[in-house]
């Protein structure tokens, strides 16, 4: 049975800052799409079931694209994105140091906007209003 590649209208990308280690570059992937489940639920797909009818978690019904760009680029992509009204998730240098969500808020909450660290942005909206906003950076190897 052939069938027709899914085009979504929308895109959920993550942009890296590209002088993270391996692991932080994991970590902070994770952490940035960790919310968009429950800001976005139409991203999420239905669970999934193993043929011996074992239940499996939903997750994302649509790929992730993971970029990587210098820290301007993170900064600009980040004022783009709030200016085009696209949802957004952060994740801060700061960020390594803490230990619960609370530390992380208030860390955040610290810093004025054009002060942030950013290591890592998530962004979710139309997909051409998120090409846009990332052009110029590149896939993640």
């Amino acid at each position: 049975m052939d069938q027709e590649p899914v085009r979504f209208d929308t895109k959920i990308a993550v942009l890296l800052r590209d002088d993270l280690a391996v692991w932080q570059r994991l970590n902070v992937t994770a952490f940035l799409v960790s919310g968009l489940g429950t800001a976005e639920p139409e991203v999420v797909g239905e669970p999934y079931e193993d043929a011996d009818a074992n239940a499996y978690l939903p997750m994302f019904r649509q790929p992730v694209t993971v970029l990587e760009g210098a820290a301007e680029q993170l900064a600009s992509a980040r004022a783009k994105a709030l200016s085009r009204g696209l949802r957004l998730a952060l994740f801060t240098a700061e960020l390594f140091t803490t230990t619960h969500d609370l530390e992380n808020r208030t860390a955040v909450r610290a810093v004025p906007a054009d002060k942030l660290d950013l290591v890592g942005i998530g962004i979710y909206g139309p997909r051409n209003a998120v090409d846009r906003t990332v052009k110029g950076a590149r896939m993640h190897p």
